[in-house]
């Protein structure tokens, strides 16, 4: 028995989906050049990898039983399928965006207008939701050229850092969703195949609880030991051990990155001295 999972075929989602299974542990041979199949050597999974677009309907029809892609996808496709986890990766916003001229006073300002996208589906929602009669162009690629040759007067298009909008004269002016990857399922998931899927869940949330987190070690001494533990934000209770100098312990916690930045002055003003930093693979908790 094994668990079918979907992933993208290549672009960024690929090389993310990839990695999380790698750093869960499960070792997948995808070197062959446009392979379109692979079973890992070491977890019931075999890895189908399609165009991202393709999953929400293998995962629907129970072809693959699981599949990593964008929430965006899944959205827009409209398949029965249950999002089981978040993942993380692959993060950026559907976004309305206008001419850099426009004064966009908001959602009323569509009205009326044209709008080029690759999701229909979502913008209708969006205007339904906001009462707007608007012109919706679907078009699959190169959106954001459409109102400078005279096709739309505003866009909706996926955004990370906004500089393909900035270089197209284009401005974001209304986020529409917030998106991630997501590992979805199949409704209809055999008890067997469900055990398989939870074991891997329990792999990928291990792998995410560590994402920005960091081990870190101090040497304190003993009569400042109390400020230095009232002032760290990390898990639970720091572990201490005494060192072989007598009047010194060594404090063991875990930070994310910005408590560590933002506490360190704070820690080493206190008395703590030799702060080791050490990165965290996997975290149970």
């Amino acid at each position: 028995m094994v668990l079918k999972l979907a992933i993208q075929k290549s672009g960024r989602l690929h090389e993310d989906s990839v990695k999380l299974l790698k750093e869960c542990g499960i070792e997948i041979n995808n070197n062959v050049k446009n392979q379109l199949k692979a079973t890992a050597a070491n977890f019931p999974l075999e890895v189908f990898f399609l165009r991202d677009d393709d999953i929400p309907q293998y995962v629907e029809d129970g072809v693959a039983d699981i599949g990593f892609v964008g929430e965006n996808v899944v959205y827009e496709s409209c398949k029965k399928v249950k999002v089981a986890e978040l993942l993380g990766f692959g993060k950026c916003r559907l976004s309305i965006a206008t001419t850099k001229t426009d004064i966009y006073t908001g959602p009323g300002f569509l009205q009326g207008k044209k709008i080029a996208t690759s999701y229909p589906v979502l913008v209708q929602q969006f205007l339904d939701k906001n009462n707007i009669q608007a012109e919706i162009h679907e078009i699959s690629g190169s959106v954001e050229i459409a109102p400078s040759i005279g096709l739309a007067d505003a866009v909706c298009d996926l955004v990370s850092s906004g500089s393909t909008l900035f270089m197209n004269g284009l401005k974001e002016t209304e986020i529409i969703l917030q998106s991630q990857s997501a590992l979805i399922q199949t409704p209809e998931l055999s008890p067997e195949k469900q055990q398989i899927l939870q074991k891997l869940l329990f792999r990928i949330q291990t792998v995410k609880k560590a994402k920005g987190k960091k081990y870190v070690l101090m040497n304190v001494p003993g009569d400042k030991l109390e400020k230095v533990i009232t002032m760290l934000p990390g898990m639970k209770s720091p572990t201490v051990l005494p060192l072989a100098e007598a009047g010194w312990s060594s404090i063991h916690t875990v930070l994310s990155e910005n408590e560590f930045w933002e506490h360190i002055e704070e820690i080493k003003a206190a008395g703590a001295e030799d702060i080791l930093v050490l990165p965290i693979e996997k975290m149970i908790v």
